[in-house]
């Protein structure tokens, strides 16, 4: 039906892809995954901050369960759900876990007192509709915790790649997925009804020897290039050859080659009017903006 067509065009990402990447990088992810780890570190850090107990929480996208053991009882937390789209990544994780898609959220509605996700939310087709499912899923003055990478994340893979393909093949492809953009995430946030939205951003910079160190990596930690549009046959070794080439000339430095991560933070909570500050009924304020802004200063002698 049109209907449908139409809605399958808006899909960016291939979602059996992503399951299978992580799949396949679960028995050596362990090995791979020090930006989970350091964002993980920071993402507790913000959980730290937060002079309050949280006995039921989720963890969503939980990849062999990381984030459970660097928590180590962090929160207040009791009871802790694990959930992940890819079977072999849920298998390694020990605890409460199944297996569930990130925007298709099969809990009820106020279960959970703290929602993290860890470097999972941008390989979602409907962002928005995940986090309206998150803030359904939170019970009244719930938390939201949660990062992803954001539209900096791999721009100098992104520029060799593209200046590759354009050299040697006459065109380019997709061949680093699209992120969100930080402008547009706390919208976002408000949108899909959270209270109190902030929104920070993130720069890691990881030092590589040779492209192909990177890629590995990207490979091993299950963020291989998902987009629906990208090319599915094996990529030309004169490509791939010309693309190395490019991010040497262009990026390295001293003998080494940067690779960008913008992890964009979210935060949020469910709206409760009776723990939560409220703005002023409007027109209840009792100083005129017109007086203060006409005021004007005593000079000093």
């Amino acid at each position: 039906m049109p209907e449908a067509t139409a809605n399958t065009n808006l899909l960016v990402f291939d979602r059996h892809a992503v399951r299978r990447h992580r799949d396949r990088a679960a028995p050596r992810f362990d090995a791979h995954r020090f930006l989970f780890d350091e964002t993980a570190d920071r993402l507790l850090d913000r959980l730290d901050d937060i002079k309050r107990r949280f006995p039921t929480a989720l963890d969503l996208g939980c990849h062999t369960g990381l984030l459970a053991k660097a928590m180590a009882g962090r929160g207040g937390i009791e009871t802790l759900v694990q959930c992940d789209p890819a079977p072999e990544m849920v298998q390694r994780a020990s605890g409460l876990r199944l297996v569930a898609e990130e925007d298709l959220l099969p809990f009820g509605t106020a279960r959970f007192d703290l929602v993290l996700s860890l470097l999972s939310l941008h390989w979602v087709n409907d962002l928005p509709g995940a986090l309206v499912q998150i803030n359904r899923s939170l019970k009244p003055d719930g938390l939201f915790l949660g990062c992803l990478l954001g539209g900096d994340t791999l721009s100098e893979l992104r520029a060799a790649w593209m200046a590759a393909e354009i050299d040697v093949e006459g065109g380019a492809s997709p061949r680093v997925s699209p992120f969100v953009d930080v402008r547009d995430a706390g919208a976002l946030l408000q949108r899909a009804g959270f209270a109190l939205p902030v929104v920070d951003s993130d720069v890691i910079t990881v030092s590589y020897g040779d492209p192909m160190s990177l890629m590995q990596d990207l490979r091993w930690m299950g963020e291989s290039n998902a987009v629906r549009t990208r090319r599915t046959g094996f990529t030309r070794r004169r490509t791939l050859l010309r693309a190395a080439e490019i991010y040497v000339e262009r990026f390295g430095r001293d003998g080494r080659l940067p690779a960008t991560f913008q992890v964009i933070t979210l935060t949020g909570w469910h709206p409760d009017k009776t723990a939560q500050q409220q703005p002023l009924r409007r027109g209840s304020g009792q100083t005129s903006l017109a007086d203060v802004l006409s005021h004007t200063p005593k000079e000093k002698d």
